[in-house]
């Protein structure tokens, strides 16, 4: 059996407080300041078991989660950054597991012209369509600069998992093409890279 304790100094913890706008468990009719001072002296003995005390007064929470990852972590750690790229319509909602959410509702709907509307962005006369409007490659290019530049920011915040999600009305043609394309794009690119349709067939 391991304890791992976690303290900070009275001014950080104060300033968390301050900061979250949370009252301290112990609040009385003291300070806060008071309220850290009772929790240091109940868990004295605990702290005193501890066979590890990491100070976190100068970490934030992804600093904090990489050293705890390094100390405790049975699978070997890796710098790799696993994306997913999940195509979706505005009309069904937007996924709640969404890091980053790009509109592609300006690009022509290919839902308008008749033979394209039963069908959907995996297959090849839509997929022509999509590409072969004016502004399609000139966005495909920016905003994959645009991931590319994000996502080594997004693993030094500590994520090892990203969801960008490409919606358009109903989630069938213009952001099911888009999102394969910028799988492609990021695979190139080298990123461990997934694509997956929510609404692809919904009715």
């Amino acid at each position: 059996l391991e304890i791992l304790f976690l303290e900070a100094s009275d001014e950080a913890l104060h300033r968390r407080f301050s900061q979250t706008r949370r009252k301290h468990p112990l609040v009385g009719t003291g300070t806060v300041l008071d309220s850290i001072k009772d929790e240091r002296d109940r868990l004295k003995d605990l702290k005193r078991m501890a066979t590890r005390v990491i100070d976190t007064s100068n970490l934030n929470v992804h600093e904090l989660k990489r050293m705890i990852s390094r100390l405790y972590t049975i699978y070997p750690q890796t710098d790799t950054l696993n994306v997913n790229v999940l195509s979706f319509g505005f009309k069904y909602g937007v996924p709640a597991e969404a890091d980053i959410i790009m509109d592609v509702r300006f690009l022509p709907n290919p839902f308008f012209i008749k033979e394209l509307r039963d069908l959907n962005g995996t297959q090849e006369p839509v997929i022509r369509f999509v590409l072969q409007q004016e502004h399609t490659h000139r966005f495909l290019e920016k905003f994959t600069d645009l991931v590319n530049y994000l996502l080594p920011r997004y693993r030094e915040e500590g994520k090892n998992y990203l969801t960008i999600a490409v919606g358009c009305t109903g989630g069938k043609h213009r952001s099911v093409v888009i999102t394969e394309q910028l799988k492609e794009q990021l695979a190139g690119l080298g990123y461990p890279v997934t694509a997956g349709h929510r609404d692809v067939e919904v009715d």
